[in-house]
């Protein structure tokens, strides 16, 4: 794609950019607030968008704007943390570099887009179109935000949530009276199909969009009297006030004494007056005095308006309760001076490597073998520790508790990787261990930008897998200095779970001989810091780190394990034969631990329901 042009312009142009799941806006004003251009461009929502499709929707703007801007305001869709928004604000910069950027949410934007209050306010955005949420400010900035999710969980009295709701209606409708209603029988002729079971599969494949568009029928149809239809748009009046009342009431608690303003934004609202009407009498019903006002100005206007004013807009806070309590939480600056990272050894270059491009591949084998036969060694060195823990997680399952991996990267996925492998190797339950990895889900397969970072988002990972006193958590760091897992440390630790760090940084001790006494719960239980020197390729953990790794946690959830009565001998008593091999596994064990013929054993097993410890005592038993 063509660089932007490198137009000089006078002083003062100012580019909004407003972006959602079905258009971005752009507005570009000069400073007396003349509209130089105002288009619409492609969608631009964060979370479904990679740094390089971000980057292209911007530059793709860049490219159709006639001089370049001074200043920018950009809300788009799914920016809901302070690490989401220097994501934004970091793309921003690669495509106009050293232009100041207010990089934010579509939701402070539309709020935004008002003038200031004469006096005190808080203020409500009710959104329904696509999709829907609330969202509010008080006059001192602090906020609350109830709804959105997406269309599958969440966005309550959307187009897309209406649509849905009608589908299953009119298919209860066509199941309790034999036929399509007046509603059915519209959605059949908008969508051009000839009977009611051609929905299934159109239902199963259609998109967000697809189903959203037949709100518009659903709205048609109520106009026109049909019971049902009303009923629908009843129903949705009663969530989307419902959520609006919600979240009034959290900002209630910060600003008792302020004026109340319901603003209404979403083609849902704007564009079906009596809806929005039923809408602000149920809230003020329960707010006499709230004052509700459409959005008569696109949303964008209010993008213009940060990129004004410079102010920095407070991302939306996070849907989750958990996640809010934490925005406060700062990582000490003991942990997260990069001095702690630069003395990892894992960051230093490996002077047996230096000519690692120029070895040949049979040299390299060698060379990466040698390093790795150093492991043993070093890992020996914690051997004590080691045991200690494994014991004290033997005793966690005694009491009903839980061992918890909390990583990022390689890390991360070896601790999921770990966790994964006990229920079919010890028949244990899915939850006795499990991992928890910066990004979720999706960072097992590639990287989340951004979410190695996020100290408050690994303290809420903890408080979601309701973490107490009875659980261990070990988090996993190659450089030690990991603020996610650092996040999930603390937060564990303050709920009374025993904490292990393990990293292979030495400096991590000196540093956490830094911490206060006020700043105890940085501070885990436990601590392995391992020495294996630098890396054959410097700084890539997934080599001599990621196999120490793979080590330690072997030795600490097998010998857990063993102790916890699920080995006999050498032998997996405990594991479930979910196929042909491990069947095959679980007959040669129990012939040989009771000496009983394969046909007596493959029967027993049968009948025990390809449980080995229970096959076992049943032969046993039988012999006696």
């Amino acid at each position: 794609m063509a660089r932007p042009r490198r137009t000089h312009p006078p002083s003062g142009i100012f580019l909004g950019i407003e972006g959602g799941g079905t258009r971005s806006s752009v507005r570009l004003e000069d400073e007396k607030g003349t509209v130089l251009t105002d288009f619409a461009s492609g969608p631009a929502v964060l979370a479904l968008m990679s740094d390089r499709d971000l980057q292209w929707r911007l530059r793709e703007i860049a490219n159709r704007l006639p001089v370049a801007p001074t200043a920018i305001g950009i809300g788009l869709a799914g920016v809901r943390t302070p690490a989401d928004a220097d994501r934004l604000r970091r793309a921003a910069s690669r495509v106009w570099p050293m232009i100041p950027c207010v990089a934010t949410n579509d939701l402070e934007t539309a709020l935004a887009s008002f003038p200031d209050a004469k006096k005190p306010t808080t203020r409500i955005l009710i959104l329904s179109g696509t999709g829907s949420c609330c969202f509010g400010r008080t006059a001192a900035g602090h906020t609350a935000k109830v709804g959105g999710r997406g269309h599958i969980i969440g966005d309550r009295a959307s187009a897309c949530d209406i649509g849905r709701r009608a589908l299953r209606a009119v298919m209860a409708d066509l199941d309790h009276h034999g036929r399509m209603g007046t509603l059915g029988t519209a959605i059949l002729n908008t969508l051009m199909f000839n009977e009611p079971e051609q929905l299934i599969p159109w239902s199963v494949n259609a998109t967000k969009t697809e189903i959203a568009k037949l709100a518009v029928t659903v709205f048609t149809i109520a106009q026109k009297g049909d019971r049902l239809a009303k009923t629908l748009l009843s129903d949705s009046a009663d969530m989307l006030a419902e959520d609006a009342i919600a979240c009034a009431q959290k900002l209630r608690k910060d600003a008792p004494s302020e004026a109340l303003e319901f603003v209404f934004n979403g083609g849902v609202l704007l564009k079906n007056p009596a809806f929005l009407n039923a809408v602000a009498r149920r809230l003020r019903a329960h707010f006499p005095r709230a004052k509700t006002t459409p959005l008569t100005v696109p949303s964008v206007h209010g993008a213009v308006s940060l990129a004004r004013s410079g102010q920095l807009a407070t991302p939306a806070p996070s849907h989750c309760p958990a996640r809010a309590r934490f925005e406060s939480l700062t990582f000490p600056s003991a942990l997260s001076d990069l001095t702690i990272l630069s003395a990892s050894p894992t960051e230093q270059r490996n002077p047996r490597s230096l000519k690692l491009d120029r070895m040949s591949a049979e040299k390299a084998v060698a060379l990466m073998l040698s390093e790795d036969a150093l492991l043993p060694a070093a890992i020996a060195k914690e051997k004590r520790s080691i045991a200690g823990i494994a014991i004290r997680v033997a005793k966690a399952f005694a009491i009903g508790g839980r061992l918890f991996y909390v990583g990022a990267g390689t890390s991360g996925r070896l601790g999921v990787l770990d966790a994964s492998e006990i229920p079919p190797t010890f028949r244990a339950p899915r939850e006795q261990v499990q991992g928890i990895i910066a990004g979720g889900r999706q960072a097992l397969w590639s990287a989340v930008e951004g979410a190695e970072d996020d100290v408050q988002a690994g303290a809420a990972s903890v408080t979601h897998r309701r973490v107490g006193k009875k659980d261990i958590v070990i988090g996993i760091a190659a450089s030690g200095r990991t603020p996610f897992v650092w996040g999930a440390l603390h937060e564990a630790r303050r709920l009374g779970a025993h904490t292990v760090m393990l990293c292979f940084n030495p400096a991590i001790r000196a540093a956490l001989k830094k911490l206060t006494p006020r700043q105890k719960n940085w501070s885990p239980h436990q601590l392995i810091a391992l020495d294996l020197g630098p890396e054959v390729l410097t700084g890539s953990t997934r080599l001599k780190a990621g196999t120490a790794t793979k080590l330690i946690l072997n030795l600490i959830s097998t010998l857990a394990m063993v102790q916890s009565g699920k080995v006999i001998s050498n032998l997996m008593v405990d594991l479930n034969p979910s196929n042909v091999k491990l069947r095959d596994r679980a007959t040669r064990m129990v012939a040989e631990l009771t000496g009983r013929p394969t046909a007596e054993v493959t029967a027993a097993l049968v009948s025990s329901g390809w449980v080995v410890k229970s096959a076992v005592s049943r032969l046993s038993s039988a012999g006696r």
